[in-house]
């Protein structure tokens, strides 16, 4: 997710600062080292880790000209009111709900694949996750059996766990 970020504004020859969730730094530092080592001039892209109130102060100076985030309405509502006082322009991505929409002709088995791993992958904790799905009445009893069954198939419990 962080690329869909950073990839736009160095392809228009802008620098980022990224700030990472504080719960998952470790992927953030990893790909600044992997577009260091690609050839990305330092100070282009900046990793910061930290908690939530370091991207409100990271959106308040005046020579920061957009901030694009993704995470939660309450640190969304701190960067909007530190970036208020010079009308920056802000992007907000706050706890979105994707949907899923089956039209009549779908494949089913597809259909039934892709909305399941669109609610489940990664625990449905995505932004884009697809928690809500659309399907034509047509096909509406079919594909909620067929998806039925397959929730039925997921086992539950730690990620971790093999």
């Amino acid at each position: 997710m962080a690329a869909w970020k950073i990839a736009p504004a160095l392809a228009t020859g802008n620098t980022v600062v990224l700030k990472p969730a504080e719960q998952t730094p470790l992927t953030a530092l990893l790909l600044g080292e992997v577009l260091m080592e690609s050839g990305v001039p330092a100070g282009v892209v900046n990793i910061v880790p930290g908690y939530g109130d370091i991207g409100a102060v990271l959106s308040s100076p005046a020579d920061v000209d957009i901030v694009a985030f993704t995470g939660s309405t309450e640190v969304g509502k701190k960067i909007v009111e530190s970036a208020r006082g010079n009308l920056k322009k802000v992007s907000l991505e706050l706890g979105g709900k994707s949907p899923n929409i089956v039209f009549a002709d779908a494949d089913i088995p597809s259909a039934v694949a892709g909305a399941l791993q669109g609610f489940t992958l990664n625990s449905g904790q995505a932004c884009e996750a697809g928690t809500r799905v659309y399907v034509h009445e047509d096909i509406y009893d079919e594909f909620n059996n067929a998806l039925a069954e397959a929730v039925k198939q997921l086992s539950i419990g730690p990620g971790s766990d093999p």
